[in-house]
């Protein structure tokens, strides 16, 4: 970037860096920086002009190139030599006109040019014009750095499937690039990989899925980076919910159902290992995920074991259908009535129904009279029925008190028939299972019969996981089982995974995992994540469990590095290092410092808890100990490896022989004003810590009015307020046993001059009045650089100014008012300014009016023809090649002497390398832009009718740097 300025400084200059990148590195660049138009900007780089530097019209031309962010404002500025020169700009050729987002401006010798709120359309050349000559420069307007506002989400997918990464970013068409696993995803694997945009959604298409394209898709702005993982399993077949075994009765409905994961998947039902072919009454539907196979109208021959075979997968589901037959003997009349079940004698028959499903129990009624039908939990009763339905209470051999219930009434019923009762429980429920207890009862005796019916469902979710064992990219799940595990055992559990602002959870595992611990693996440092889990038995998968508090995996950071002994004391030692290469998304919370002594294995903390600086100093060593040092760097992860250092380290201070480091600026004459602060500081290097005495003009310096602090490493000379007794030479000395060291220091301070003496107005005539003084007493300690000569009229004494830098004691003031008194005022003036007093004539000069008689008084005239004289003499000087120089020196002489310049006794005179000035005497050479060729002895002579004189300097001129 050149001078040009903007309100939005960049860091980098993208000018600068096209023009060193190999070509190989140009595209790289443009997408970092937001070039658009790459080869447009090549061209322009190329076009850019090394400009000339001498320039008769500028002083000061335009950079070949700026740059500015768009929205910003930049100003391009050029100074031109003549400060009445009118310029024009051009933009890619065309004049810009004034506008209200172009503003032109003109400061002395400075032209600017104010370009606001950048847009790409002033992304183009411009030119200044003077004349016949111009300058040129190419603007770069920098878009903003494109972020990503919505990232990446992890996905899980089967062999086959679709994949589309989807990321939103700030602005409309932006340029992003893909990556997979570090390795760019170009526009010609457009036969794998699908790019598409749609406004500020980016999308990567993967339209049929490999194992092969598994690992991290990586979507980079040059504002952003989003990460994902994508996960590609083979596909496997899962079972949400298993066929179970049913027992109906006759004529009654027999449903088999399963649920599997995947909805296209189909398949076939059979029976005894033979293909079930639908009909009227047995009909096989396959909605969604689900698969059923409905038998109406049940009979004995549908007693079989039947499976659900899925095509393409090596499953077999496979349940039992029994048929109950309930046999009731022909009770005469009066006689008690029995109730004959197939189980009947032996342990309790058992009815497994799934929750959610029907549940119903027939049971036939026979006796006369005809009997009443008692419905009954264990520990329960639960319904009454009668051939009429008459409500009546009972009391049970529980002693507990039940109700008639109507048929149609509630989820649970009972519902009558002729020959038998049915007992009916619609969607089964958890609380629903138990030992039921059929009781038929008439005046003549009763019978009963107990039926176990068990409800199974899916598991309860288990409780939220725990997390613990962190690392870079893994970490350990762990989780208890559910408190509830649906009347089956828990087959095993699935793991999903989340980014903690992501909506998509994905599966770690598709085989159930056994244990009760599982280590994720896979992670991206620096995201968080949250887990969840499910718990799976033979009827199907629970629903996920809360998710565990969100964590983020981290590592430690890898070791410091160059760590070294930075200084050895008796008693201390000094480390320093940096900070380590990799610190991760853990952070650093600090440095561990330790140290053992030379040949045992045992670590002690050298400093109290963690230090965050890169440095410190270890205290209280033992002299002669040689220690092993080393350092670790802490996060919240743990601990780096340790940086040691190889060798022993002996606590035992170096001598080092005293050295004053005495700044450049030190070296000449320190000038000071009075009343200034003065604060010198003087490095040094010396071991042990050297004794340091300060002296002024040869004695030891007083502290009284001056401070002196010393440390280990510099001497301070501290003054608040200078006077003019602080100027002298000082001089410092260094000293460690025998062994010294010192350098002298020049101050000088100094303060405005008195005013000038013995003011006299020697004459007045006509419209003139001279004037003469002697210099003033008091020079403030500096030499005086000239006069200041005011006047003022007598009646409004107000003063003006007639010749300031005046360097003679003598003038003539000139173009006075006739019929006016003036009072003269003279002012002297050094390095510090003006005097704060002038001296003043006594008595005005009054000029006199036209026609008044002037009698001057009579006097043998006086010659005034002297030879010349110089009384100010050429100074030897060393310049720098390049930069205009120039001699000057004084003379007097009456009459006023011819001037001749010789260079090496050649004369100067016509060479349009130099030019003489004279001005009240004091004679200029000016040499524009010497070289060192123009280096030598000058000579300067004044020639008059009374005489000659001469004087000569060196002049030596160092090449530029």
């Amino acid at each position: 970037r050149g001078d040009g300025k903007c309100e939005s400084q960049s860091d980098v200059d993208v000018w600068e860096i096209l023009r060193k990148a190999p070509p190989s590195e140009y595209e790289k660049i443009a997408f970092q920086y937001g070039i658009t138009d790459l080869r447009g900007m090549l061209k322009r780089l190329k076009r850019i002009k090394k400009e000339e530097k001498k320039s008769t019209a500028f002083l000061k031309k335009l950079d070949p190139a700026y740059q500015v962010d768009k929205g910003q404002k930049i100003k391009l500025m050029v100074e031109v030599a003549n400060p009445d020169a009118d310029v024009k700009w051009l933009k890619n050729g065309q004049e810009i006109q004034v506008s209200g987002r172009y503003i032109f401006e003109a400061v002395g010798n400075k032209r600017i040019l104010t370009i606001n709120h950048c847009s790409l359309a002033d992304d183009a050349a411009y030119e200044c014009v003077v004349g016949e000559e111009k300058s040129f420069t190419e603007l770069f307007v920098k878009e903003p750095p494109i972020l990503i506002t919505h990232p990446l989400e992890d996905q899980m997918v089967m062999v086959g499937e679709r994949v589309e990464f989807e990321c939103e970013v700030s602005e409309e068409g932006a340029t992003v690039k893909w990556e997979k696993d570090g390795i760019e995803l170009t526009r010609e694997e457009t036969f794998k990989y699908r790019f598409k945009k749609d406004g500020k959604k980016q999308y990567l298409i993967i339209n049929e899925t490999t194992k092969e394209d598994s690992g991290h898709y990586t979507v980079k702005t040059n504002g952003g980076v989003s990460v994902a993982e994508l996960i590609v399993q083979e596909k496997k077949l899962e079972v949400y919910q298993s066929i179970a075994d049913l027992t109906v009765k006759a004529r009654d409905q027999a449903v088999f159902k399963c649920e599997v994961s995947d909805e296209n998947v189909k398949g076939i039902w059979l029976k005894n290992g033979k293909e079930v072919v639908p009909d009227e009454r047995i009909k096989i539907s396959h909605i969604g995920r689900i698969h059923k196979l409905t038998i109406e109208d049940v009979t004995p021959e549908d007693e079989a074991d039947y499976s659900f075979i899925p095509q393409g997968f090596a499953y077999n589901l496979s349940a039992k259908l029994q048929f109950l037959e309930v046999k009731i003997d022909f009770v005469p009349r009066e006689e008690p009535p029995k109730i004959h079940l197939d189980c009947l004698g032996q342990s309790p028959d058992t009815i497994v129904v799934v929750a959610g499903n029907k549940l119903r129990l027939d049971v036939p009624i026979s006796g006369d009279p005809t009997p009443t039908v008692i419905w009954q939990k264990v520990n329960k009763v639960m319904y009454n029925l009668t051939e009429c339905l008459r409500h009546f209470f009972l009391k049970s051999h529980f002693d507990l008190q039940f109700l008639l219930l109507f048929e149609s009434e509630g989820r649970v019923r009972v519902e009558m028939h002729e020959d038998h009762c049915v007992f009916i429980i619609e969607g089964a429920e958890k609380e629903d299972e138990g030992v039921y207890r059929v009781i038929v009862k008439n005046p003549v005796g009763e019978d009963k019969a107990d039926i176990t019916v068990k409800v199974i469902d899916v598991p309860d979710p288990p409780e939220a996981p725990k997390i613990s064992n962190i690392g870079e990219d893994y970490c350990t799940v762990q989780w208890q089982p559910p408190k509830y595990d649906g009347g089956q055992p828990v087959l095993g559990y699935i793991l999903e995974r989340k980014k903690k602002k992501s909506y998509r959870w994905m599966r770690l595992n598709f085989d159930l995992l056994k244990e009760l611990t599982y280590e994720a693996k896979r992670m991206i440092e620096g995201v968080i994540y949250e887990m969840r889990i499910y718990a799976v038995n033979s009827i199907g998968m629970s629903r996920p469990s809360p998710a565990s508090q969100p964590f983020m995996p981290i590592a430690p950071p890898s070791e410091p590095t160059h760590f070294t002994v930075e200084d050895v004391s008796d008693n201390t030692v000094s480390l320093k290092w940096r900070p380590p290469e990799r610190i991760g998304a853990g952070g650093l919370d600090g440095y561990i410092v330790e140290y053992c002594k030379d040949g045992s294995t045992e670590w002690i903390p050298a400093l109290p808890g963690l230090t965050e600086r890169t440095s410190a100093l270890i205290k209280d060593l033992v002299t002669g100990d040689k220690l092993h040092f080393r350092i670790k760097a802490i996060n919240l992860a743990g601990e780096s490896g340790a940086a040691i250092i190889k060798e022993p380290v002996t606590v035992q201070e170096i001598l080092q022989r005293p050295k004053i480091w005495l700044p450049r600026h030190l070296r000449q004459t320190l000038v000071k004003k009075v009343g200034e602060t003065i604060n010198i500081v003087i490095p040094f290097q010396g071991k042990p810590r050297p004794k340091i005495i300060w002296m002024k003009d040869g004695q030891t310096l007083d502290c009284k009015d001056v401070g002196i602090r010393n440390s280990n490493t510099d001497t301070i000379l501290f003054i608040r307020k200078a006077e003019l007794h602080h100027s002298g030479a000082y001089e410092i000395i260094l000293q460690i046993e025998n062994m010294t060291d010192k350098v002298a220091i020049t101050m000088q301070i100094i303060d405005k001059p008195g005013p000038p003496e013995n003011i006299k107005l020697v004459d007045v005539w006509g419209f003139n009045a001279a004037l003469e003084w002697t210099p003033p007493q008091d020079d403030g300690n500096a030499q005086i650089l000239g006069y200041t000569v005011q006047k003022a009229d007598k009646k409004t004494m107000e003063w003006y100014t007639v010749f300031d830098h005046y360097r003679r004691t003598n003038c003539v003031v000139s173009d006075l008012i006739m019929g006016n008194e003036y009072f003269f005022r003279i002012f002297s003036e050094n390095l510090c300014g003006l005097s704060e007093t002038a001296a003043t004539t006594k008595n005005p000069a009054y000029i006199q009016k036209t026609g008044t008689t002037y009698k001057p008084p009579t006097y043998k005239e006086h010659d005034f023809s002297e030879p010349p004289k110089f009384t100010h003499p050429l100074v030897n000087r060393s310049v720098i090649a390049g930069y205009n120089t120039t001699l000057s020196c004084a003379v007097r002489g009456i009459p006023k002497p011819k001037i001749f310049w010789y260079k090496n006794k050649m004369d100067l005179s016509g060479d349009a390398k130099y030019r003489m000035f004279s001005k009240q005497g004091v004679l200029t050479l000016e040499i524009r832009k010497p070289t060192p060729f123009d280096g030598g002895c000058y000579t300067c002579k004044a020639v008059n009718e009374c005489g000659e004189a001469e004087i000569e300097c060196r002049l030596d001129v160092r090449g530029n740097r």
